[in-house]
């Protein structure tokens, strides 16, 4: 079966598709505009996507600040143990039990209750 068509019979397609779009474009332009407003409110680049982006840009941010001044302190420290003769004996002292020539180190034990370590054991 073959199908013909006349020329009347595409002017009269053309014309009821004119009679369509007349009638419901109306209806096209806002189901698309309501599809890219859906598009740039939960799309993957869209406002959400944004703010959450920018709150976890807010928390690196303060992760850094903190990291920096962790880091300025630990250079003190260093610069400290590099030059200053007060904090090298000090450590020297304090971690290593040293003493100078002549001085004598006393360690106390602490007594049963004021220790920092853990309770005697109960027999």
């Amino acid at each position: 079966m073959t199908y013909q068509f006349t020329n009347s019979s595409w002017i009269s397609f053309a014309e009821q598709m004119r009679r369509f779009l007349r009638r419901n474009l109306n209806w096209f332009l806002v189901g698309g505009l309501a599809l890219l407003l859906l598009q740039d409110i939960f799309g993957t680049h869209g406002v959400l996507a944004m703010r959450r982006t920018q709150q976890q840009a807010a928390q690196i941010r303060k992760e850094i600040n903190q990291l920096d001044t962790e880091n300025k302190k630990l250079l003190d420290r260093v610069k400290a143990l590099k030059t200053d003769p007060a904090t090298i004996e000090r450590i020297a002292r304090e971690e290593n039990g040293l003493a100078r020539p002549g001085e004598y180190i006393f360690k106390n034990q602490p007594r049963h209750g004021e220790g920092a370590g853990e309770p005697p054991a109960k027999r």
